[in-house]
């Protein structure tokens, strides 16, 4: 047995790695190190089991993991990478569908991908064509519809939630027949019809099942039910499955992740063993406590508690700002504070938030003090115009039947060709039943254009049999290089230097391909380009702090966490309030959020928050009392006197700026501490004006629940009532009168 495939784990890791025919759950908690458990276990098989590398299938959800599993198998066995199977569900479906799709009646082999804004454009036409408002009909939404359809396994005229009858059905199966029409899938399509062919033809299902002897799978918690059907398909009944997954993580549910897939492993697959690694080799003892006692308040789970031999540990810091401002000025400042330590660079710090729309004032706060930062999961390189402009001329190259693509740059540079043009092609290619690549020739020899537009429609037609017959001999960066060129499409660029320095991007990742590959035709590079997810893109050597939502946060770990905007409907998010199973998907998200960090967490609300132009009071989460007070230390801000605030309460720039965090205890007396209304409360008067004995903003403890910070104040003078929020506990409301309640 090779030493190195077993050196350094632990007894469950070896468990797990050693076992070998079945099927095997492993339930790997954060920082377990279930990377390591699937390269050694692939190690492990073709080292001291003789087991053909080519017999093995890996399938993780990122590229970035597929490629960092492939480098680890390298190491533990060189040559062997190569001769595996190792990738994302949809590259290793893209995969068989190369070699398969044609025994489907109406694909070729050189289909292309739809990328979401293909999809959409798609769906807008189809829309249009069945004569519906676009309005009542948003096309991002029927997409999302469409998707969710694919990941439930469900087809144009199955029988299905009413969602997916009625008018969405109908753009559903127009949306799938144009597919069709032009060679194209989209991302879902990718799985559903390897499925569709193992179903459908049992010698295709055969060749397969009987090549992969061993299936891993990593992440199985976000498995939806396309996904759980590809791998009951695949696995028959050898069963030798190895899932890793984590159900505490599994955060996806509102794109179609079925949690029950891994919580109901052990009766999906008969006589299946269930190893737990509890170990975690990433965080804090402290942070493990915190996230322990977080998870524990959720029912649908595996029973397992992380542990760890690391230190201890800081404790958990949590700061009520008083608005956004406030809380992004808080963020910036405590990371300045921790670099002038020393020890950390920019790129050791992540704030993570439950929106996008949270990121605009942090960006502008670290912006303005000079921090460097990279927002993940924003516009991505591959969405801008003019990559996907780029990209339009090698899709149109690696597939001209491809109308959308075409369409986008039929005028792009300008050529004369516009949108009466593209109307009239649009016209001919529906009544003709043809592609727009063959409608021009038709516009052209029946002359039913104008003769500006046959004149460009001639010409553009002749650039693109030049360009697809150049791409037959030469790399795609040569290939991209000749379209840039001919085109004069950098010339449009000119003097936007942004722009120009993305396209050059664009030239020197297809260059690289092509010396990666050695070989490769523009539809692979163009696969390898849809298949390019935000997180793959992120480099943590950067240098950098990363922003980023929690959902993009799964899977990365950094030294310092930031977790902003920990508030009642924001999060856990207002959607979740009435559906327990939500709820905890929302609790899961938070754990996800505590176990990417190392060392330390900053957990962070704002007292009022804007929503569309409005601002509103917020109370904090109830997350953040879900974990128990001695692991936490509560920060609250100081308000500034009015003389240096603005007319907004000291809500301005200049009152945040010189604002002070301290414990609440400073303000004992309840000096300019804010009341219920967002307005600041005199000294010593309590919200309702009846000088009571507790103010807004001070601390409080209670004989049963510990130390609380009074939230406000109700009621009249004879049946006053405080209302307390209690780390660890809640928020209370008590009788301001109770005889175990005091000052402190």
């Amino acid at each position: 047995m090779t030493k190195s495939v077993l050196e350094g784990l632990n007894p469950s890791q070896k468990q797990a790695v050693l076992h070998l025919d079945g099927p095997v759950l492993v339930l790997a908690g954060a920082g377990s190190g279930k990377t390591r458990i699937i390269t050694n276990r692939i190690a492990h098989l073709v080292n001291d089991r003789d087991v053909s590398p080519s017999n093995i299938l890996a399938v993780t959800f990122t590229n970035k993991a597929a490629g960092e599993m492939k480098e680890r198998v390298e190491g533990l066995v060189p040559g062997t990478s190569r001769k595996l199977w190792i990738g994302t569900f949809h590259s290793i479906c893209l995969r068989i569908l190369k070699r398969e799709i044609d025994k489907l009646e109406g694909f070729r082999r050189d289909f292309v991908i739809y990328d979401e804004g293909d999809q959409i454009k798609l769906i807008k036409e189809c829309i249009k064509s069945l004569g519906y408002n676009e309005k009542v009909m948003e096309p991002k939404f029927v997409r999302s519809q469409i998707d969710r359809a694919k990941n439930m396994a469900i087809h144009p005229g199955d029988e299905a939630p009413s969602i997916y009858q009625g008018r969405v059905a109908r753009v559903f199966d127009l949306y799938q027949s144009e597919l069709r029409r032009v060679n194209a899938l989209d991302f879902g399509d990718l799985i559903a019809y390897v499925l569709r062919l193992f179903e459908g033809r049992e010698d295709v299902r055969e060749v397969y099942r009987n090549k992969f002897h061993f299936i891993l799978i990593d992440e199985y918690q976000d498995t939806n039910k396309l996904q759980y059907n590809f791998i009951k398909l695949l696995t028959g009944e050898r069963a030798n499955v190895f899932a890793v997954g984590d159900d505490n993580q599994s955060i996806y549910g509102w794109r179609g992740a079925d949690i029950s897939n891994i919580l109901n492993f052990p009766r999906d697959f008969e006589n299946a063993r269930v190893v737990k690694l509890e170990q975690n080799y990433r965080s804090t003892k402290i942070i493990l406590d915190a996230s322990n006692a977080l998870i524990s308040k959720n029912a649908h789970k595996h029973e397992k508690r992380l542990w760890t031999e690391n230190p201890g540990g800081q404790k958990l810091k949590y700061y009520e700002a008083s608005d956004e401002r406030d809380e992004a000025h808080y963020i910036c400042e405590q990371i300045r504070c921790e670099i002038s330590k020393g020890g950390l660079s920019y790129g050791d710090f992540a704030v993570f938030y439950r929106t996008n729309n949270q990121s605009r004032m942090i960006e502008e706060e670290l912006l303005r003090s000079g921090v460097p930062y990279t927002i993940v999961g924003a516009v991505g390189f591959y969405s801008r115009a003019e990559i996907k402009n780029v990209l339009a001329y090698l899709k149109v190259i690696a597939n001209p039947l491809d109308d959308i693509s075409l369409k986008r740059i039929i005028n792009v540079p300008s050529r004369g060709l516009g949108k009466a043009t593209v109307q009239s092609l649009e016209d001919i290619a529906r009544s003709r039943v043809v592609s727009v690549f063959k409608a021009m020739d038709i516009a052209v020899d029946e002359g039913i254009v104008s003769k500006k537009a046959v004149n460009g429609l001639k010409n553009f037609k002749a650039l693109l049999e030049g360009f697809i017959e150049y791409s037959s001999a030469h790399s795609v960066g040569d290939v991209l290089r000749r379209v840039l060129e001919k085109t004069g499409y950098l010339e449009t660029l000119k003097g936007d230097e942004e722009r120009l320095r993305n396209v050059g991007e664009m030239l020197n990742e297809a260059a690289e391909f092509s010396d990666n590959r050695g070989s490769g035709s523009v539809q692979d590079f163009l696969e390898s380009v849809i298949l390019t997810s935000d997180v793959d893109n992120l480099d943590e050597k950067k240098g950098t702090v990363a922003l980023m939502t929690m959902h993009c946060a799964k899977g990365l770990e950094f030294p310092v966490v930031f977790i902003a905007g920990m508030e009642e409907n924001l999060f856990p998010h207002i959607k979740s309030r009435e559906n327990p199973k939500q709820l905890e998907e929302e609790r899961r998200l938070f754990y996800v959020g505590l176990t990417r960090a190392k060392e330390k967490i900053f957990l962070t609300s704002t007292s009022s928050r804007r929503f569309y132009g409005e601002e509103k009071r917020s109370t904090p989460s109830r997350f953040v009392a879900e974990i128990p007070k001695e692991l936490l230390v509560w920060e609250s801000y100081n308000v500034p006197s009015p003389e240096s605030s603005s007319s907004k309460g000291g809500r301005g720039r200049e009152g945040s700026l010189k604002r002070k965090w301290t414990l609440p205890a400073v303000n004992r007396n309840g000096v300019g501490m804010r009341g219920a209304n967002g307005k600041h409360s005199p000294k010593g008067v309590s919200l309702n004006g009846g000088g009571g004995l507790y103010v807004v903003g001070e601390r409080v403890e209670h004989q049963a629940f510990g130390q609380g910070i009074v939230r406000n104040v109700e009621g009249d003078r004879d049946g006053r009532k405080v209302v307390i929020m209690f780390p660890g506990m809640g928020v209370k409301t008590i009788m301001e009168t109770f005889v175990g309640l005091k000052k402190v």
